[in-house]
């Protein structure tokens, strides 16, 4: 089993950590939106996390990124508390087939929920990377708008008019956001939806997919075009 030092470790919002995740001199390779096994160095407890990186990222820089959820008592997940620049962590993987297809043309549209945001950055990134890429939206649902991770990247391309995002939080009844509340629902998709041919990739909560999926059915959005994953 391959194992590879912890490069970095940094708040991505005040539940989330990206642990980045030194891949240099190594052959690790795999599609956007794929997962692998992780666990301290010869512990036999193992968890599954999405990448956060796109593959072109991981080949440039030799680091792959996760996003971890804390818990609400402030601590990390039990086997990877004491993760930290150059502890060894042992990786399994990659897998699963939730991603995009090879050339993809069609337009996409993201839907995530708290960290179902990882797999679908790797997509996003990878997508709009490629030449002529084919129109992006990205609906994301978190608590609050600190936990939006990786907001400063989805900004940052809206400006650049390579995707259209659309953001709402859900439990910040006292902020100051001045965006979109309440979950994500049947209109907000109507309005980000690209078009009813679109390829449609939800991850996030259980609750959150199974509505989701059921929004973009009543939209008129084909069966087959619609892509799931849930933790």
């Amino acid at each position: 089993m391959p194992t590879f030092p912890v490069r970095d470790v940094v708040h991505a919002t005040p539940r989330t950590r990206i642990i980045s995740i030194d891949l240099r001199d190594s052959d690790f390779a795999f599609a956007a939106g794929q997962a692998v096994m992780v666990g301290l160095h010869d512990s036999p407890l193992r968890k599954p996390y999405s990448i956060a990186s796109a593959p072109w990222e991981v080949s440039k820089t030799g680091v792959m990124q996760l996003l971890l959820q804390v818990d609400d008592i402030g601590a990390l997940d039990p086997h990877l508390e004491l993760a930290a620049p150059g502890t060894p962590l042992d990786i399994e993987g990659p897998f699963g087939t939730f991603g995009l297809r090879d050339n993809v043309v069609e337009p996409l549209l993201f839907v995530a929920g708290g960290t179902g945001i990882a797999p679908l950055r790797s997509m996003i990134m990878e997508h709009v990377a490629r030449p002529g890429s084919s129109p992006v939206a990205v609906v994301y649902s978190a608590r609050s708008a600190e936990e939006l991770a990786f907001r400063t990247e989805l900004d940052a391309l809206l400006h650049a008019g390579r995707v259209r995002s659309f953001f709402t939080v859900t439990r910040d009844d006292e902020g100051a956001w001045t965006g979109r509340r309440g979950r994500i629902n049947r209109e907000l998709l109507r309005i980000a939806l690209p078009s009813p041919e679109a390829r449609c990739l939800i991850c996030g909560p259980q609750q959150l997919v199974n509505d989701v999926r059921r929004f973009l059915l009543a939209l008129a959005v084909p069966q087959e075009k619609i892509l799931t994953e849930h933790y």
